[in-house]
């Protein structure tokens, strides 16, 4: 299956593959790819912490 939602896919695959501009870049059973930090923040729209804003600093 090729599909755009990585949540919904995750959910129903037992193992996924992580493509980009053609290239497999991640690879895995659907819950390490759902634990993975970079499908986290890339795909699965889930941040641990927010990086600071560019300025925020008062300079």
């Amino acid at each position: 299956m090729v599909e755009q939602n990585a949540n919904m896919a995750l959910s129903i695959a037992n193992y996924g593959y992580v493509l980009q501009t053609g290239q497999v870049v991640l690879h895995g059973s659907a819950a390490s790819l759902r634990d993975n930090e970079m499908m986290q923040q890339a795909y699965l729209g889930e941040m641990k912490s927010r990086p600071a804003a560019v300025g925020a600093g008062g300079d």
